[in-house]
This record gives structure tokens, sequence and C-alpha cells, in this order.
């Protein structure tokens, strides 16, 4: 059992199939029927092979062809359990949100060393993947969360990167949220995922390498420039809660793309304090009602969560930050990653930063 912090409380617990649960509340986590699991155990033999060209691992996980396909509500995995219904993955009883490791995970703390295959550099897909369920009910989307929920998550998250950093396999920890079918979802109940790295992943070495080298010429993290500018040229700031606010960045590559940032430069969701935990927690729903009033739809997006390296010397420079990519770029109009995202890693946009800040400062949520 996890000792409750002052702002929330946590239940461990062991699944049939062995697969750990933890249960978070506001309130004392009460459990009020067996923890449940939806099928058999599945044998999870993840596998790396280095791509000697991109300088990137590439994770093969063959049993993952087999997970869970939107199913029909009766059917729905991530729902609390029922009297004679079909099986699922969380109990009835009193918490917020349930953290639990994924059935068909990717990387694995302990997985076995594969055979070598000719013409390629392998190894075991260590890490460890877990699904993040927001709420007990299958309706709604995370920004229907109360605040006090919403924070919960922050704290949630950030409890996670302690817990898995503390497993001393854990260099990286990445938290997200795929939201629509158009972005490949396969469960509409409100969830997220973690994915932990035993290697800094190229999206965050490529993060720590500037911001080491942006500190290292000016003598402070690029964040406290960053947020001062962005305050200063008041274009493309959405909303300012003091010690947290939202920007559509001058450089994004989305039409609508959002960031969540601490205005106090941190690498870690842990090294927040109560109150700016609060401040970025209100700062993340406000940024998720305005994406979705933009167009009168729920807006498919990505919503990816970046920390700092863990397991080893801190790194102040690191931007703790929330990057969120809305794939509408128009009303019905998609953005596809074409030839020169995919074939050349450079952005094409439709509208400036500026522009749509604008839209989405305008609007009222």
């Amino acid at each position: 059992m996890t000792q409750p912090s002052p702002t929330f409380h946590a239940e461990d617990f062991e699944k049939p199939d062995g697969r750990e649960l933890t249960l978070y509340g506001l309130e004392p986590v009460r459990v009020e029927s067996e923890i449940p699991t939806p099928g058999d155990p599945v044998q999870a033999r993840p596998v790396m092979r280095w791509h000697p060209l991109r300088s990137e691992w590439v994770m093969y996980a063959a049993h993952r062809l087999n997970r869970t396909f939107l199913p029909p509500p009766d059917y729905n995995p991530l729902a609390p359990i029922q009297e004679g219904g079909h099986p699922t993955e969380l109990p009835r009883g009193v918490y917020d949100l349930a953290v639990f490791e994924n059935r068909f995970p990717s990387l694995t703390l302990d997985a076995p060393e594969p055979e070598p295959v000719q013409g390629a550099v392998v190894r075991a897909g260590v890490g460890r993947c877990e699904v993040v369920v927001f709420s007990q009910s299958p309706e709604g989307r995370l920004a229907d969360l109360t605040p006090g929920q919403m924070t919960l998550l922050i704290e949630v998250w950030a409890d996670r990167t302690t817990r898995l950093a503390a497993t001393g396999k854990i260099r990286s920890v990445l938290a997200f949220e795929n939201r629509g079918v158009e972005v490949g979802v396969t469960l509409h109940h409100p969830h997220g995922q973690i994915y932990a790295y035993d290697h800094i992943p190229p999206v965050q070495a490529r993060l720590l390498d500037s911001a080491r080298g942006y500190m290292e010429k000016n003598g402070r993290p690029w964040l406290a420039d960053f947020v001062a500018g962005e305050r200063a040229a008041g274009l493309r700031v959405l909303h300012d809660e003091g010690a947290a606010l939202s920007v559509v960045p001058p450089f994004a590559r989305y039409t609508y793309e959002t960031w969540v940032l601490p205005a106090r430069p941190v690498a870690l969701l842990s090294d927040l304090s109560a109150e700016e935990k609060a401040a970025f927690a209100r700062t993340l729903k406000d940024a998720l009602l305005r994406l979705d009033a933009l167009f009168g739809v729920r807006m498919p997006y990505l919503l990816t969560v970046h920390q700092g390296p863990v397991g080893g010397d801190p790194h102040p420079e690191f931007p703790l930050h929330i990057e969120i990519y809305p794939y509408l770029r128009a009303p019905g109009r998609m953005k596809y990653l074409a030839g020169t995202e995919q074939g050349a890693g450079e952005f094409a946009n439709d509208k400036l930063p500026e522009v749509a800040a604008q839209e989405l400062r305008n609007l009222t949520v």
C-alpha cells in the first residue's frame, strides 16, 4: 500500500495475472469488488532492433496484434467490473483514477534476451507500459475532469515517474494521450498511457541536447527566456495562470499546436510545488476546452508530457512542458503527415501561429 500524500491517496493491488494496479483518489480509496482481469495472461517478449541510419531503436511486440480493438460498450475493458458483466481491468469502488500494467506491452522490465539476428543489432525490449484511466465513466473527456481531478492526474503522472525511476532500469518516462479514432485510438473510454524507456529516446535526447547548449551559452534555462518572451510579445499566449501558461509556440508545426508550460523552469512534474501543479492542471484543462470549442467537435489530438531524464544526474536545463498536437487544421480537414514531414522531418503549416493563437484566444470556454 502506498502511503497517502497530503494531496492524494493511493492503494496498490496485484491483478489475478500478476500485473500491478494502483487506484488513486482525492479521498481514501475503497474497493467494493474483486480485482479483475479481462483475459488470460499474455506472454510478452518485446524486442528492439537498432536502426543504423537514424541512430534509434525500433520496438517489436508481435503479441500486440491481438489487443482489444474498438469493442462494443458492454465489453469495455476500462470500465469497473459489473455483477454478471464482461470481465474488465478495474474493480468497483471509490477512486478517481487508475493505473495498471498494459496487458499488451511494447516494453517490459523483465524482457528476455532475444536470439541473435543476422544483419541486425537486437536486444531485449526493456521498459514498462502502463494504462492511465482518467475516469470510471466511459463517457466524457479528459477536459471534463474537475480541477481537483486534473490536479490529481498531474500528481499521478509525477508519482508514476518517481516509481518507475526507482526500478533502477528506467531513463525516460513519457505520459501521453491519443484521442480520436482519427489518430488510431482503439478504446473510447477516457484514458492515456505511459511508456518508460531504459534509454533516452530520440525526441527527448534532442530536446536535452538543445536545452543544454542554450544553458551553457546563456547561463539560464531556455524555458525562462521563452516564457518571458512570450509574455512580453503577447501574441501567442492563450491563458496565463501566473504559475503556468499555455501558448501556440512561434515555431508550431501543427496548425493549432498548443503547449502548456510551468512559469518556473523545472525538469520533472515532481519538481513543481502543490500550487504550481494546480495552476498547471487548470491551464491544461483550459487548453483542451479551447481545442474542442474551436470547431464545435471533439478535436482529435496527441498529448505528450515531456520530462527530463531520470535515474541519473539531475537536468535543470530540461524544459518540462506538455505538447498538444491537434489533427484538424480546419473543419473536417485532417492534418496528414505527407512527403516533407515523413520523408524529410520538416513540417509545412497552413497558418501562422499568431493567427491560430488569436482564434483560440477569442473562444469562450
